[in-house]
C-alpha cells in the first residue's frame, strides 16, 4: 500500500473516530444558548444570537461571535456560526475529547452535513487535521480536507492514542455480541 494510500485511509479513520463514539445521549439533553442578544424573525423561523455565544448540551460546548439558525418548513434546521474562531468540544463515549475550529461552521441537521472554514482544525488528543476547509458527511461518515494556494492539508496521527481507540471499539462490539 503506497504512502499516500496510507494516509488517505488513516486520515478517513481519525475522522470516524472524531465522531463516531459521540457521548451517547448528548442530543437528549437540553440544548442551553447564553448570548449577549438575541434576535427572533417569525415571518422567516431565522433567530440570530450575537456577542460572545454560548452552546452547551451535554457535552458539547460551541463558542462563537454569532450563531444563525435557519428552520425550513418540513426540514430540521442550519446552523451558521461566525467567530474569530468559533470552537466546538464534545466527549466521546471512550472518554477522550474531540475539539474543532474555523472561521465559519455551518452544519445542516437534515442533510448532517458538517463545513468548518478558514483555519478549520479538527483534532483528537494529540492528532489532528488542519486545512482551510473540512467538511464531514456524518451519514456517509466521510471527511474531507482542502486548503488553496501555497497553504497545504497538514494531519498528525500519533498511532498509539488511535490504536487505544481501536482496542475500546473492538471491547465494546465484543461487550455487545
Amino acid at each position: 500500500m503506497s504512502i499516500k494510500m496510507k494516509s488517505l485511509l488513516l486520515t478517513a479513520l481519525l475522522g470516524v473516530s472524531l465522531s463516531a463514539q459521540a457521548l451517547t445521549g448528548d442530543t437528549d439533553q437540553p440544548i442551553n444558548i447564553d448570548s449577549g442578544s438575541q434576535s427572533l424573525d417569525m415571518t422567516n423561523n431565522v433567530v440570530v444570537f450575537s456577542d460572545n455565544v454560548l452552546i452547551t448540551q451535554g457535552s458539547i460546548r460551541v463558542t462563537a461571535d454569532r450563531v444563525t439558525i435557519t428552520r425550513q418548513e418540513g426540514r430540521k434546521e442550519i446552523i451558521d456560526a461566525a467567530g474569530s474562531p468559533v470552537t466546538f468540544q464534545q466527549t466521546l463515549d471512550n472518554g477522550k475529547p474531540v475539539n474543532g475550529k474555523g472561521n465559519s461552521v455551518n452544519y445542516d441537521l437534515n442533510a448532517e452535513y458538517l463545513i468548518l472554514t478558514g483555519n478549520a482544525e479538527l483534532k483528537q488528543l494529540d492528532s489532528f487535521i488542519r486545512a482551510n476547509k473540512i467538511t464531514y458527511d456524518v451519514k456517509k461518515q466521510q471527511l474531507k480536507a482542502t486548503s488553496g494556494g501555497k497553504n497545504r492539508v497538514k494531519t498528525v496521527l500519533i498511532p498509539n492514542q488511535l490504536q487505544d481507540n481501536n482496542k475500546s471499539k473492538a471491547k465494546s462490539s465484543k461487550k455487545k455480541k
